[in-house]
């Protein structure tokens, strides 16, 4: 056994039952599928980020950016990127993925470059809608790329690698912005600032041609080069046995699968409310630096904001392994949800030491980790419906989304920094509200279970598959019904089959 299977093996990257024909799938899976979906959103990551390091780095200056217009610049981003969302991604059901993703990729890699030029505050805010617009299909639709692929033991540990590189976007971003504001500051007759965004426009596109001929779209539609017809037969077959639908295409029935089922309107509330508590961890961490010149230079305040966004990536490492491993999603959440009202409030207390300080919004950075739990959650939660799963992320995105673009210019206003008094009560109310929903899911999963709903069992059936070992054990052969004994996406871990079916997949909640 090579190095690489040994750490495979003692990481537990794939299931210890999974045949050797199944991870060699699924190894190329990972190369195909979340290497391209983690550069892709990398460099999102790198061109959103880019605008808070070159604000520090002079563009307030140079703009004009006085009072809220870096709020309104922000937030003018979201209503661009808000707009297309969900209409984005049920197209993306329709289109070529391996050239739809892409190319949205390289507009907003142009627009990224165009921000390099810009001369005032108004043609700012023009781009930044357009940047938002162009990156619309960036994040869910790779989100909605990358749960369309793996089953529910493999999807906590992919989805934690695709998160990471959203904090190393940003911390990328600010070591950039350090070396072009002390390497590139004039050259050009440019400042450093501009700098920035030509260099992340120079990353960009490049990476988005890489897509073309690697991306593979969704599995019951894929074409792809680098996978045989076995391997693509596998894809399907093994996503169908773990309760993962193919396509049922996109009708007026739609609206009825989203609308009509209350996982939506539960992510909906729950995964927002977590995406926000952490809110502190960035900008007002970043400002909170930029006040006090005397202590931290321009460069020491990108380099030192970047230090939450590491403590990101190693929660969202911890916390993908973790749920995969405990076979629950939920757990995660009730830690971060602790540790993320503590924080808050002792920033809202404020007159606390300055180690305090650094303690509240780096352990902000490490209650970020659960986040990455919150679309493969839902996208277990649809994993009967592929158009609905799709349509889904977007939705619970988009309500970030308009968080992002309300909250900040409400609670956050760049005046107010760096105490950001509301701010911080907006964050400890909603850090408790959080916590007391948190249950809400996995109550009404179980309630749907006592009603014999159950989506993950009903696909099984539908595809004529038998849980592993029902044939063993000399079973009937009664497909329908199965939903009495499969346990559903969001069961506990310890609940057993009441037939005593020997189920390969691990419930996840």
């Amino acid at each position: 056994m090579g190095v690489v299977a040994k750490f495979t093996e003692l990481i537990g990257w794939y299931p210890v039952t999974m045949s050797s024909e199944e991870r060699r799938l699924v190894n190329k899976i990972d190369w195909l599928v979340l290497s391209f979906s983690c550069m892709a959103y990398f460099t999102k990551n790198l061109d959103v980020s880019a605008l808070t390091n070159a604000y520090v780095a002079g563009m307030d200056v140079d703009l004009d950016l006085d009072g809220n217009k870096f709020n309104y610049a922000t937030s003018m981003y979201y209503v661009g990127y808000c707009l297309f969302q969900i209409p984005s991604n049920i197209v993306l059901t329709k289109l070529p993925a391996e050239y739809y993703l892409p190319a949205a990729e390289v507009v907003w890699g142009l627009f990224t470059l165009g921000t390099g030029f810009v001369k005032n505050y108004k043609q700012l805010m023009a781009i930044r809608f357009f940047i938002g617009l162009s990156s619309t299909a960036c994040y869910v639709g790779n989100a909605h790329l990358v749960n369309s692929w793996y089953t529910h033991q493999e999807l906590g540990k992919r989805n934690a690698i695709y998160a990471c590189v959203a904090p190393l976007g940003s911390m990328f971003a600010g070591y950039l912005q350090s070396a072009a504001y002390t390497r590139l500051d004039g050259r050009g007759g440019l400042e450093g600032w501009r700098w920035l965004f030509i260099i992340c426009a120079i990353i960009t596109i490049p990476i988005a041609l890489i897509g073309v001929f690697f991306c593979p779209n969704v599995p019951d539609r894929t074409n792809s080069r680098f996978l045989n017809a076995r391997e693509r037969e596998l894809a399907v077959e093994r996503l169908l046995k773990d309760g993962f639908a193919k396509t049922k295409g996109v009708d007026r029935t739609l609206i009825k699968r989203l609308f009509g089922n209350w996982r939506i309107y539960v992510f909906f509330v729950v995964g927002n409310l977590f995406w926000m508590t952490p809110y502190p961890s960035g900008v007002p961490f970043t400002f909170w630096l930029k006040s006090q010149p005397d202590k931290y230079s321009i460069p020491m305040v990108n380099n030192l904001s970047t230090i939450s966004n590491a403590a990101s990536i190693v929660s969202n490492m911890a916390c993908g392994f973790y749920s995969d491993w405990r076979g629950n999603r939920w757990e995660p959440f009730l830690l971060a949800g602790i540790l993320i009202l503590i924080c808050n409030v002792i920033l809202l207390i404020w007159n606390v030491s300055d180690a305090a300080k650094f303690f509240a919004f780096i352990s902000l950075g490490v209650s970020n980790g659960p986040t990455n739990l919150i679309i493969p959650w839902v996208a277990e939660a649809f994993s009967h419906d592929l158009e609905a799963r799709s349509a889904s992320i977007a939705i619970v995105n988009v309500g970030w989304v308009v968080i992002n673009l309300v909250v900040p210019l409400v609670a956050w206003p760049t005046t107010s920094a760096p105490q950001y008094k509301g701010g911080y009560i907006w964050s400890v109310v909603t850090s408790v509200i959080e916590i007391i929903l948190l249950p809400l899911p996995m109550y009404l999963e179980r309630r749907d279970l006592k009603r014999g709903i159950n989506y993950r069992a009903a696909v099984m059936a539908e595809n004529g598959i038998l849980p592993a070992g029902y044939e063993e054990k000399g079973a009937s052969g009664d497909i329908d019904s199965l939903g009495e004994s499969i346990e559903p996406a969001s069961s506990n871990m310890e609940n057993k089959e009441k037939t005593g079916a020997d189920v390969s997949v691990a419930p996840v909640a």
